[in-house]
């Protein structure tokens, strides 16, 4: 019998490897999780949305990714796993079905200033092939170059592009003598021991002006070398001022210096570029190889957009297939709109949203499949034009077969899943569960919080303030910028958009004139350590302590994990870490204080019938309510938390390590740190950043509170709802990188919207559907 007629043929049973299409999650506790079980479907689109400390994060990052890599990581050797971050198994009781997984996230990339976008992408390394085969004179293999090798970097500059030069103005003052006090570096008073040896030295005199010292003074004075002198008896060193500036204090990371030292080196170290190599990093073989007239730096500094029309114009059958997958490359950077940066721009300089779409472009040639891709918020800094290419993308990695994990607010990304996880209900200790499994259509009707916002459109405002006065700008030529004249208006809510690219970011932080009494909040990190929190970074921990100190009769210092109060066997930490040479390590929770961080004897003190721990275990909104009234009523802490809350932080607790926050919360934290300052001008960079639909009229509130209470309010945004909220727009385009850098509207929003003119004025219109 053929077996085309046999019985199994013609139904056969299901194969058991096709059974595994689910990821199962069951009892996730990670963070704030409340026992979390949920099936997501493989080969699908799954968006996850939720408040803003929901347990998104906890949940896609923290466990389905963590585990994966985890799981990964064992397959190695033991000897390879000794080089590898060691993860702990989260909090879960099962997870099956999982697959490799990619995580495509926010975290900047690394602000080295060798690292470009070219060689954080393969760019730069085909690049320096196709240069090796067909430049004229080659320079030789492909890393002469290289600016990060000795083979092909400048000499001069060992390829960081630019020298630093020394702003003696700014050392001393030359219309004095050293006795009158004219060296004006923190630290060098006459009094003190530099101030002995510059005067004691004999090479030039202490009582004549430094503007009259003959030549060889002068040169003594700012660069002899070391030379031993003797004075009063004592053997000393005499070195010029600068060689003797540059070891103390250029030499040292900038953000380890002292605020008043730091600020000092900002203004008297100018940096330049590199007069041999003119900024390009490489050396003069490597410069003067050339392809159709253009060397390598040329084409790095091109916008990656012409870049690859250039690449196309290139043949060679030796290189042919190395062209072909350079141009593939490069037309991705196109294709997820970025084709506005240059291959030299410094990787350390992009933004969150730049950053990640630059990691995505390594996916999208990759032959992988049966891939989980995790992505966080990719929307981050999209103008609502971008926003479609981004969804395109995103469905194209799904449909070559891969699971597309994003955490997103964005009500077009949310609009395109084939499956939605709601988390909530609320944020924090409010949150942690599943409120909504199904499909967008589901969502609408279910009556979460996230269903009920997601047709949410803001309206035009009636009337719009009157500005009480401008910030002018003149002739800014930041990055792309060409040569702009704006008036900012002041005392009113001033949006600045345009397209990713466009300039904005180059006309708020690059242009705005220094000392306009500016706060500029941005999403950058937070410098502190593990050991640092909400109540720490906000001063919060000041007044409590004190009240702590007050109400028992003790010194504050005990209530602090990181001085007196310190449990002594974990020293403050809660958690011992341990370190297994060659094994994972692992971080297990302190025997001795439970993970509480304080002594026994410390938690013996009460404030209105709470111990420290307990306060510091407190949500924001918690901790409102207990310092503001009773027994514990603290004015001074109560203050700085209705600032927390009113950024929409009710939720943080306050000992919760600042590493655990996501950049739109540690955003809202310098926010909420600075509305004590007495700055008049705040500009705000995305604050909605990885705020959930129904937080953002929240935010709409608090700016309004902020411009009623005299500020001026300039905040970069994409969100249609902010605009629409503005009583000025500023739009800057008409597209990216040198398609922009131009003013192309400034008005209220409805003129915006009546005009149409632009591409935001056009999604603008039809946002509020006018």
């Amino acid at each position: 019998m053929s077996m085309a007629t046999s019985p199994d043929a013609q139904s056969p049973a299901p194969h058991a490897a096709d059974s595994h299409d689910l990821i199962r999650v069951q009892g996730a506790r990670e963070n704030n999780l409340k026992d979390v079980s949920i099936e997501i479907p493989k080969r699908r689109l799954t968006v996850f949305t939720g408040v803003s400390g929901s347990g998104k994060s906890s949940l896609v990052f923290g466990t389905i990714a963590a585990e994966s890599q985890r799981l990964i990581n064992e397959t190695y050797s033991a000897f390879v796993q000794g080089f590898m971050p060691t993860l702990a198994r989260p909090e879960v009781d099962v997870l099956e079905g999982l697959t490799t997984a990619i995580i495509v996230d926010q975290e900047r990339m690394g602000a080295n200033s060798r690292s470009t976008v070219g060689t954080a992408t393969d760019a730069n390394a085909m690049l320096r092939i196709v240069f090796s085969r067909l430049g004229e004179p080659s320079a030789g293999p492909s890393f002469h170059y290289s600016f990060n090798l000795p083979a092909g970097a400048c000499p001069r500059c060992e390829g960081m592009g630019s020298v630093t030069d020394i702003d003696l103005t700014q050392l001393y003052d030359d219309s004095k003598s050293l006795n009158e006090g004219a060296i004006t570096v923190p630290g060098y008073s006459m009094d003190g021991w530099y101030g002995r040896i510059f005067s004691g030295c004999g090479f030039f005199d202490p009582d004549k002006p430094i503007r009259d010292y003959t030549e060889t003074e002068l040169r003594d004075f700012l660069h002899r070398e070391p030379t031993k002198i003797k004075i009063d008896g004592i053997n000393l060193t005499y070195e010029g001022l600068v060689p003797k500036i540059q070891k103390s204090m250029l030499s040292k990371d900038k953000e380890a210096l002292q605020s008043h030292i730091r600020a000092f080196v900002e203004r008297a170290v100018t940096f330049t570029a590199c007069p041999e190599c003119g900024g390009s990093r490489l050396n003069e073989a490597a410069r003067s190889s050339r392809i159709k007239g253009v060397n390598i730096a040329d084409a790095c500094a091109m916008q990656i957009s012409d870049l690859a029309e250039w690449v196309r114009g290139l043949e060679d059958s030796s290189v042919a297939p190395l062209l072909a997958t350079l141009q593939q490359s490069l037309e991705s950077f196109v294709e997820i709109g970025l084709g506005y940066l240059s291959l030299d721009r410094p990787s350390g300089t992009l933004s969150g949203g730049e950053a990640q779409r630059v990691k995505m472009v390594r996916h999208l040639g990759s032959s992988l499949t049966d891939v989980t891709y995790v992505f966080d918020e990719p929307t981050t800094g999209l103008h609502p034009h971008d926003i479609q290419r981004m969804n395109d993308l995103l469905l194209r990695l799904r449909d070559k077969g891969n699971t597309v994990l994003v955490v997103e607010h964005k009500p077009e990304t949310i609009a395109i899943a084939d499956h939605v996880v709601d988390l909530g209900p609320g944020a924090g200790t409010a949150g942690g569960a599943v409120c909504f499994e199904g499909t967008v259509e589901g969502l609408r009707a279910g009556g979460t919080l996230t269903g009920r916002h997601l047709d949410d459109r803001a309206a035009l405002k009636q009337e719009v303030r009157t500005p009480t006065g401008v910030l002018e700008i003149r002739g800014a030529r930041a990055h792309n910028l060409r040569d702009v004249d704006v008036d900012i208006p002041l005392g009113v809510l001033a949006v600045v958009t345009g397209v990713a690219g466009s300039g904005k970011s180059s006309l708020v932080h690059g242009s705005i004139p220094a000392g306009a009494g500016v706060v500029s909040v941005g999403q950058g990190a937070i410098r502190g350590s593990r050991r640092s929190n909400p109540a720490t970074y906000t001063g919060l921990l000041e007044p409590i302590r004190k009240a702590f100190a007050k109400a028992n009769g003790v010194k504050p210092a005990l209530f602090s994990a990181n001085s007196a109060g310190a449990c002594p066997n974990c020293n403050g930490a809660g958690v011992i870490y341990t370190d297994l040479a060659m094994m994972a390590g692992v971080a297990t929770v302190c025997e001795e204080c439970g993970g509480k961080r304080f002594q026994a004897s410390v938690l013996e003190h009460r404030l209105g019938g709470r111990d420290i721990s307990e306060v510091l275990a407190m949500s924001v909104g918690e901790a409102e309510e207990f310092f503001g009234a009773g027994a514990a009523r603290t004015p001074a802490a109560h203050a700085i938390l209705g600032r927390l809350a009113d950024v929409g932080l009710g939720y943080l607790r306050l000992g919760q390590p600042l590493t655990t926050l996501s950049g739109g919360e540690r955003q809202r934290l310098k926010l909420a740190t600075h509305m004590a300052d007495k700055g008049g001008v705040y500009v705000l960079d995305e604050p909605t950043t990885g705020l959930h639909l129904a937080d953002v009229e929240q935010l709409l509130g608090l700016l309004d509170r902020l411009v009623d209470s005299g500020k001026s309010v300039i905040v970069v945004e994409h969100h249609q709802a902010v605009m629409a909220h503005a009583d000025w727009i500023i739009d800057i385009g008409p597209g990216a990188g040198h398609d922009g850098g131009r003013i192309v509207f400034e008005g209220t929003p409805a003129d915006l919207v009546a005009a149409r003119s632009t591409l935001t004025g056009e999604h603008l219109a039809a946002y509020v559907g006018a």
